[in-house]
């Protein structure tokens, strides 16, 4: 049956992408290399969230992005001020392990911290890892009340899920608890972050959970 083939070849694409994502893994950490994968919607706030990172990181670690994005262009992260690499999917919803493999080469020797941020959704990335040691997933206040359940799977691999944009709780309609609650109920294990990239709130603890 047609169904049939199409869920075999979807199979098999997942199972490549795995292999590649553990030959990637294998790279980071022969090139010593810590690499952290940043999920999250588009205005999630997740290259605020990576600069204000680096910010307080740049002196303890040779940091490189790599950003990915359907159509991207290199001056959207230009600002953080550290070697970036622009993916452009060329209308692919996610990066997969098979699209960062030949920009690692071109990564700055010294590197030894590496933020991959994802196409901005919460729905494709997910099947596809790269390789990372972490996967942050990030949603906003503004996202709405429901957008963790929304997402559950997604939430599932998550190492690490960030809450941003909380200096907007008392104009929203949202409660940040109740999405850590969300969040935990969906996935016990991951670390969960409520930060503002706008003022600097819960960045060192985004830091720590990141083992950075």
């Amino acid at each position: 049956m047609e169904w049939e083939r199409i869920v075999a070849v979807e199979e098999d694409l997942i199972k490549a992408n795995e292999r590649l994502a553990d030959e990637n893994k294998d790279y980071f950490k022969d090139k010593g290399i810590k690499a952290i994968e940043v999920l999250g919607n588009i205005g999630s706030g997740k290259t605020s969230l990576i600069a204000c990172v680096i910010e307080q990181l740049r002196e303890k670690y040779n940091i490189a992005v790599i950003n990915g994005d359907i159509a991207g262009d290199p001056a959207d992260i230009a600002r953080i001020g550290v070697p970036t690499i622009q993916i452009n999917t060329g209308g692919e919803c996610h990066l997969d392990a098979k699209y960062i493999r030949p920009f690692l080469d071109e990564l700055p020797p010294e590197t030894d911290l590496c933020f991959i941020e994802n196409v901005g959704n919460l729905i494709c990335p997910f099947e596809f890892p790269l390789g990372c040691s972490h996967r942050v997933v990030v949603v906003a206040l503004t996202d709405g009340p429901f957008i963790i359940r929304k997402h559950p799977v997604t939430f599932r691999i998550a190492t690490i899920a960030v809450i941003n944009k909380i200096d907007l709780k008392d104009f929203l309609d949202n409660d940040p608890e109740k999405l850590v609650t969300d969040c935990k109920g969906i996935n016990p294990k991951a670390a969960v972050v409520l930060t503002s990239a706008k003022t600097g709130e819960g960045i060192q603890d985004l830091i720590e959970a990141m083992n950075l």
